[in-house]
């Protein structure tokens, strides 16, 4: 006999179903959530961004490639049309596939905290467009696969989330312990006081990848794993009032038939 196969996995459901159902649409606005802000053409994610992620501006003139009176020059110029990226290939400051690799890189960063769980209200305001303009658009369906990966990478290294949000406390090394040079550069920045997505900016890295060094440097011990926070506490039950005594309607009845049975004898 032939093996029998095995059932198919049930699909994952969505990260976001209204993205989902917006990228069916093909609609063009900006999708807003309590962590960040998705921005959609026909459908598509062209720009995100999150108080928890370094944006593109950070990401080119903190690393060097890109002075800052650069960036606000092609802000300024370019910002009212939608076409700062543009501006800043055809004004020679980078090249289109630097202003790719960075731009994408921003928008998966960005994304993955615009899209993390979240119990606020969802919104979207049709024909809303981003200043940066459009650079090279990604399908929801890989945001989504991307945001996903990354939730899975990170809890397959240390799965604390408290560290994500909490101060970065680094601890001694043990003897011959070593780390590479950006975890050490992290490390060295980390002064107990500064949050990843602090640090994140500080360094002008992507603060997913920020996360990821510090659940890596946390799962070597070289960073404190601050307790994970307890769950809301269960209320208590209220107590039951005691229920009336009723008697049983049978029994009732039987009593019933008996006192008239014995009337009549």
């Amino acid at each position: 006999m032939s093996p029998v196969a095995a059932p198919p996995a049930p699909p994952i459901p969505p990260v976001s179903p209204m993205l989902v159902r917006l990228a069916a649409e093909r609609a063009t606005g900006a999708l807003l959530r309590d962590h960040g802000t998705l921005y959609l053409v026909d459908g598509r994610v062209v720009h995100a961004e999150s108080p928890a992620a370094p944006g593109v501006d950070v990401l080119l003139t903190t690393g060097g490639r890109l002075p800052r009176e650069g960036w606000d020059e092609a802000v300024d110029r370019a910002g009212a049309h939608r076409a700062v990226g543009r501006f800043l290939v055809d004004s020679g400051r980078l090249h289109d596939g630097e202003l790719e690799i960075c731009h994408l890189g921003a928008v998966f960063d960005a994304a993955f905290f615009a899209l993390s769980p979240t119990s606020g209200p969802t919104r979207f305001r049709y024909g809303v467009g981003h200043w940066f303009g459009t650079v090279r658009p990604v399908s929801a369906e890989a945001v989504e696969r991307e945001t996903v990966r990354r939730r899975e990478l990170l809890d397959a290294v240390w799965p604390y989330a408290s560290v994500d949000t909490a101060p970065v406390v680094p601890r001694p090394a043990a003897p011959g312990q070593t780390i590479g040079a950006r975890q050490r550069a992290l490390l060295a920045a980390a002064d107990g006081e500064r949050t990843p997505a602090v640090l994140a900016r500080l360094l002008g890295r992507p603060a997913f990848h920020t996360l990821l060094d510090i659940r890596r440097l946390a799962a070597a011990g070289l960073v404190e794993t601050p307790p994970e926070p307890l769950p809301d506490p269960v209320p208590p039950l209220r107590p039951l009032l005691a229920a009336p005594q009723v008697a049983d309607p049978d029994i009732a009845l039987l009593r019933r038939l008996r006192d008239a049975l014995e009337a009549h004898l």
